[in-house]
């Protein structure tokens, strides 16, 4: 049997769809039907039933598929430790963004990737949250960042940080809005994310405990373009922390209430592909660029905390 046999045989089996197995593997439909008979007829099992809405496992396929998968594991261990063993990384490996690269630290990491690993392709693609996830769990894409709380079997997360969200409304609605209650705010027209997002689960929550929920929305896709909409008086939003304080800083925006909903950035990626070298070094240098710049902005708080103390306790106009 072939590991390329192997690899159809779990695919199908995960998603339960001929077609959709085909579109992961990037193979026609017929090429991945032919690797299933074939590894069918070498093992003398039928592995699945056929029906019209898709493909299920037999008893015999769910007995096989813990050690095909645990084969395919070895296999890519085995890539794994050569690579290691050669002290190179090469390859290509698809990132998902989900906010501006700034939030992301994103330069930081593509730079540290590229002189470190010379060999490694990294290829950025701009996603929602909740499509990253997905084509994260559907293996087009090999990493991602993400918003929200995580629980896949089939996908393992890192955590980068807590932050939070604002209701952000025109400044210019300041005097009609300030101290009315969440059934006034909830009349207003809101500019919402795509029903995938992290970003709308949490509106959504958060209209729920209210016991309300908004009529009229606006929908886009971005933060930066949430952001211009809500300074042209277009609608009320939930905005991102540091942003939305800086614009209101600026006389740009008003931070209804004092609601506060909080989430995590975490960068995720398949836990079959724990060990990959490509996905497994990017990993590593997200981590190394987060902790240190954490790090830096700790220290760089610590000495702030002492001067301040430093000032609080000298003397007034003391002179030496």
């Amino acid at each position: 049997m072939e590991l390329y046999q192997l690899r159809s045989f779990v695919t199908v089996a995960e998603l339960g769809h001929l077609t959709r197995a085909a579109e992961r593997l990037h193979l026609s439909q017929p090429a991945v039907s032919a690797q299933i008979k074939a590894l069918e007829d070498e093992l003398v099992v039928v592995l699945f039933e056929r029906h019209a809405s898709g493909m299920t496992l037999t008893p015999a396929g769910r007995q096989l598929l813990p050690q095909a998968e645990a084969i395919l594991a070895a296999a890519q261990a085995l890539r794994g430790r050569a690579s290691e063993l050669r002290g190179e990384v090469a390859g290509r490996v698809r990132v998902g963004t989900v906010a501006d690269p700034e939030f992301l630290r994103l330069a930081d990491i593509l730079r540290t990737a590229v002189e470190r690993f010379p060999l490694l392709e990294i290829d950025v693609h701009q996603e929602i949250s909740g499509a990253a996830f997905a084509k994260v769990r559907d293996a087009e894409l090999d990493a991602a960042f993400y918003y929200g709380d995580l629980t896949h079997a089939a996908v393992t997360s890192m955590p980068l940080r807590e932050f939070a969200y604002r209701i952000a409304a025109p400044a210019a609605w300041s005097a009609r809005l300030a101290g009315t209650d969440w059934n006034a705010i909830a009349a207003e027209p809101w500019v919402m994310t795509p029903a995938i997002s992290t970003h709308r689960a949490l509106a959504a929550r958060l209209f729920a405990a209210h016991g309300v929920e908004p009529v009229r929305h606006v929908e886009a896709d971005h933060e930066a373009v949430i952001s211009s909409l809500v300074t042209a008086e277009v609608g009320v939003a939930l905005m991102r922390e540091d942003i939305a304080t800086a614009l209101a800083a600026s006389g740009e925006v008003f931070i209804w209430g004092d609601q506060r909903l909080t989430t995590w950035l975490q960068f995720i990626h398949r836990r079959d592909r724990e060990r990959d070298p490509p996905v497994h070094a990017l990993r590593d240098v997200v981590r190394e660029v987060w902790m240190t710049r954490e790090a830096v902005a700790g220290k760089r708080r610590r000495n702030e905390r002492r001067a301040r103390a430093s000032n609080a306790t000298s003397v007034p106009g003391a002179r030496r």
